[in-house]
């Protein structure tokens, strides 16, 4: 089981890696990622550190950022939702 899993992990790499350079996508990509993984951190930050909602503390990490990353605002909203209805 343990071999299948580093099979499929290092066939994606090599596919991923082949997407990189093939395509010639450059490394702009690299500077708007990054953009991102800011705005969601300080989006997190305003939710945690603004005083609107006392109740609701986001922690900050790369789980909660990756998912504000990937669904944008939308993705604070909720993960606020999810902490009000699990507290």
């Amino acid at each position: 089981m343990k071999l299948v899993l580093i099979g499929i992990l290092a066939v994606s790499l090599a596919l991923l890696l082949y997407i990189l350079f093939s395509r010639k996508i450059g490394w702009g990509w690299l500077s708007r990622f990054g953009l991102h993984i800011v705005l969601a951190a300080l989006g997190i930050y305003v939710i945690n550190f603004s005083g609107l909602m006392t109740e609701v503390y986001i922690p900050l990490n790369p789980v909660t950022l990756s998912a504000v990353v990937i669904l944008g605002l939308p993705g604070v909203a909720l993960l606020v939702g999810l902490k009000l209805t699990m507290i």
